[in-house]
This record gives structure tokens, sequence and C-alpha cells, in this order.
């Protein structure tokens, strides 16, 4: 697995949530912040996002927004109407897309929203390296793999057929991946830090790979910069560099993450994942999980179920696209 796709799969808790908001002027619906990150995809119509900090957004048809971190917003046809608390108990939960209606005499606006179940509160570049609110407007000929599927996502809305919530599903897991694929591609080409400086970087991106390939083995600066072509002192600097933090920091920090996901959803003893996330000792495992989390990894597993189980059921009210 290329080294995105794999730190995607890492930090995901869950499968997205979905709902089909049909909302008539005059609106405005105020979002609490969530544990996850946040979109919405405009199918028809206009609206705009204000944001906790900055300026409004104006959102056309095919326009995308992207908040990384499920931060509080509110999304209304103007700025300047008084909003309402999102209330997600109005939603319809009868289909795997919920569907919401804010009624009114005004012009529709059809929207997309929804949440991914993303653990963006685990330490990760990935998530430190974005912008809180990304905007990838509908322009022609730009991001069209990303625009295609939102075409296809439209399409559905427009005209459902047997299948269009499977469909709908599989298309909005896909859309994070082609945000941030565009917003990659839109960052200066003579960018030399940061995660996606990272992924293309030809001394970084091997060793990456070596440590997402296998985070339990004894991996050493001086065995890192060896898959890299560096000398151990010029490897270091590099990685630092581009990154934002030295290799074995990255290395400790994705074999916690490795672990929480372990912990999260394989029933593996705390000594079956001690050894395959690198630590001789169950002990030493603890230890540095704790250190890293706050909790220790019988408790975070604990949790993590709670919440799943939590989300599986009543607990779907904390996501945005409801």
């Amino acid at each position: 697995m290329d080294i995105l796709s794999d730190t995607l799969e890492v930090l995901r808790t869950g499968r997205p949530m979905v709902t089909r908001t049909d909302a008539h002027a005059p609106w405005a619906l105020r979002f609490r912040p969530i544990s996850g990150a946040g979109f919405h995809v405009v199918v028809e119509g206009h609206c705009h996002l204000l944001p906790p900090d900055g300026r409004p957004v104006a959102l056309g048809p095919g326009d995308i927004v992207f908040l990384q971190r499920g931060s509080g917003h509110v999304l209304c046809d103007l700025p300047g109407r008084a909003p309402v608390d999102f209330v997600p108990e109005r939603v319809d939960r009868s289909s795997p897309i919920g569907r919401l209606t804010v009624d009114g005499p005004g012009p529709r606006t059809v929207l997309v929203c929804g949440a991914y179940a993303i653990d963006v509160d685990r330490p990760h570049p990935l998530f430190g390296d974005l912008p809180e609110v990304i905007h990838l407007p509908a322009v022609p000929g730009r991001h069209p793999v990303l625009r295609s599927a939102v075409d296809q996502l439209c399409a559905e809305f427009h005209a459902p057929q047997p299948g269009s919530d499977a469909v709908v599903t599989a298309l909005v897991d896909l859309l994070l991946l082609y945000v941030l694929r565009s917003w990659y591609a839109d960052l200066p080409k003579d960018r030399t830090r940061g995660w996606a400086a990272a992924l293309t970087d030809p001394a970084v991106a091997p060793a990456l790979k070596a440590i997402h390939d296998d985070p339990g083995h004894p991996w050493t600066v001086e065995s890192l910069g060896t898959r890299a072509g560096l000398s151990r002192a010029a490897f270091a600097r590099r990685f630092t560099s581009v990154v934002g933090e030295p290799p074995l920091t990255y290395l400790t920090t994705w074999r916690m993450a490795t672990a929480a996901r372990l912990l999260q959803r394989s029933p593996s003893s705390l000594r079956t994942i001690a050894q395959r996330t690198g630590y001789t000792s169950e002990f030493a495992f603890a230890k540095a999980f704790k250190r890293h989390f706050g909790t220790p990894p019988g408790a975070y597993r604990r949790q993590a179920r709670t919440s799943v189980d939590e989300r599986s059921g009543h607990g779907q009210e904390q996501l945005p696209s409801e």
C-alpha cells in the first residue's frame, strides 16, 4: 500500500456518514465541532460557509469544502442570517444516506454533507500540514478525477437508482483521497517541506515506505539512511527538514498509530501488538503507549470499542452530516 493510502487507513476509525440536505431559503444551520473531519459538496444551488475564523466562503454547484478537524461552522444561503442549531434528531436515517429538509419559500440548495470517522487528534504530519478549511471550487478542466467523482455523486442524487445508497457511500469514501490529492497538486512545485513534499522526496519517501511496510523492524537512523542512499547525518537532516520531525520520532509516531489501530480493530493480545510494533516486551510497549496517548493500551481499547458501538447506534449525533 502506498504511504498516503496506508496513513488514511490507519487513521480511519469507521465509515463516513452522509446526509442529503435540501435547504430552502432563508436558512442558516450551525454545525457544532466534532471529533473527525467534516465536508460539504454543493449538488445544486448556492450557499455560504462561515468558518469559525475568517471571511465567508461563497459556494456554488460542484464546490467542495473539507474541514480537516471538524471545527464548528455555519452554512447559510446568505451571510447575516440568524443560524439555528443543527438538530440530529431531525435527520431521516431510514436509509444509509440520511435526509434533512429545511423548509422555506425561497430557492433550494442541495448539499451532500457528512463526516469522516478519522482520529484527527492522533498526532500525524498528514493533518498537521493541512489548513483548517480546504475549498476546492468547481473549475472546468481542473482536478478532472475529483470533478468526475463529484459529477457522479451529483448524478446519483439527481436521479437515484437501485444501489444508489451504496454508490454514494463509496464515492464519498473516495472523495477524501481525491480532496487530498487535489490540494497537494495545487501546492507550489518548489515546496520543500511538509507531508506533501515527503511523499515524493527521493530520499525521504523510501524511508517512509520502509517504516510503513514494517513498523516492527528495529530501524535505526543509519539503516533508514541506507534506504535513502544518504549518510546517517545527511539523512537525519533531510528527513527532519522535510517531515518536520526526526526520523526516529516519526517511527514512534507511526508505531503508536499502528498500535492504536490494532487495539481498535483486532483481538490481538497486548504482547502480540507490542511485537508487531517493535517493542521487546509488553511492559515497554504499555509505557510508550501511555506516554504517547495519555492512557494505558487496555483502557484505550475499551474506550475505542465503546466509541465505535456508539457511532453505530445512537451516537451518530456527533457527526456534522446529521
